[in-house]
């Protein structure tokens, strides 16, 4: 039975990333000013154009469906005429693998860093995911999502994100949050840890309380928590380096 599953989550997966025609969204960043910010282990969240970008924003009431981490320059050079890849993600067909920047050009993105990491971690985040490159996205997690696409009553928000982590739980296998997530974790960066205060017991410190951060499984994070987490900072290209408003030319024809 186990490959009858994989042969319709592969189907699936070809289904579901399929580009939808009617797409409203609007690039806010050009590909130019997103490579001017970047920095190697930041997260781009992306908004999605494809089928399963509808369940996931649904899901996970948010505006993004998937994520990819940014790598700079440590992928070896391919081709000189072909562009580097810089971002790494989990592609439902492809599995994890390197893409191009330009591969999100024409799509609503945000850039979420991870604030005062250090160059050293940084650099282990991007080593992470550039050595699980050619591992397969799980497929079970796709099956899971398949029962969007049916009829069914309105989900209960406090089950869309459980619906959303219902793999197979296979190390060798991740979606495109539950990668990053990893890689984040890897040198015990938070993302949105679950946070427990405690009383101290000293008499000495009687109003004081401990603030005790427990980590939540890579496979309950979901892109929209990049941009929600208190430890992330979004940042935006076209302010980042200063913004006049007065420097814009308006096209004031009715």
């Amino acid at each position: 039975m186990g490959w009858i599953a994989e042969f319709a989550g592969h189907g699936l997966a070809r289904f579901l990333t399929t580009p939808v025609r009617r797409n409203t969204q609007v690039s806010t960043t050009t590909q130019e000013q997103l490579a001017a910010v970047l920095q190697p282990a930041d997260v781009l969240l992306i908004e999605g154009n494809t089928r399963i970008s509808v369940p996931i924003k649904y899901l996970t009431q948010s505006t993004w469906s998937h994520a990819a981490l940014y790598i700079g320059d440590a992928l070896p050079a391919r081709e000189p005429w072909q562009l580097p890849l810089t971002l790494i993600e989990a592609d439902l067909e492809e599995g994890i693998r390197g893409v191009t920047l330009a591969h999100y050009a024409y799509m609503h993105t945000r850039i979420c860093r991870a604030v005062n990491l250090s160059d050293e971690d940084r650099r282990r985040v991007v080593e992470y995911a550039v050595t699980r490159i050619g591992q397969q996205y799980d497929l079970k997690n796709v099956l899971d999502l398949a029962r969007y696409l049916f009829p069914m009553p309105p989900i209960p928000t406090r089950y869309r994100r459980r619906m959303l982590t219902l793999g197979s739980g296979d190390p060798t296998r991740a979606i495109c949050s539950t990668l990053i997530a990893q890689a984040f974790q890897s040198v015990h960066y938070p993302i949105l840890p679950e946070v427990r205060r405690e009383w101290l017991d000293n008499p000495t410190y009687a109003d004081f309380y401990a603030e005790i951060y427990r980590v939540r499984h890579h496979s309950l994070l979901v892109p929209r928590d990049f941009d929600i987490s208190p430890f992330f900072q979004i940042i935006k290209p076209t302010i980042v380096n200063g913004f006049d408003y007065h420097s814009l030319t308006w096209d004031d024809a009715m």
